[in-house]
């Protein structure tokens, strides 16, 4: 355990983080599924209006520091990529 008060801070704060980190992260997969069932069932509308919420909230995750803004966008590539194979 931290001795000085701002390393009991700092550890407070990092356990506050943690936590929000992994909603965050948990909410973005989840979404992430939803598009990828769009996506296998063939659904194109489905898909087109799902990866809008995906795409917002990947590049917000990534905007608060959750993941890596590049990461984000080879995910958010990746995903429209699937999504644009429907349509053909």
């Amino acid at each position: 355990m931290a001795n000085h008060k701002s390393a009991v801070k700092r550890a407070r704060q990092a356990l506050k983080r943690r936590d929000r980190n992994r909603a965050v992260r948990s909410e973005v997969r989840t979404e992430v599924k939803n598009l990828q069932s769009a996506i296998a069932s063939g659904d194109a509308t489905k898909a087109q209006s799902q990866l809008r919420v995906v795409e917002g909230k990947l590049r917000k995750a990534a905007s608060k520091g959750v993941y890596k803004k590049t990461t984000a966008s080879r995910s958010v590539s990746r995903l429209a990529k699937a999504v644009a194979g429907l349509g053909s």
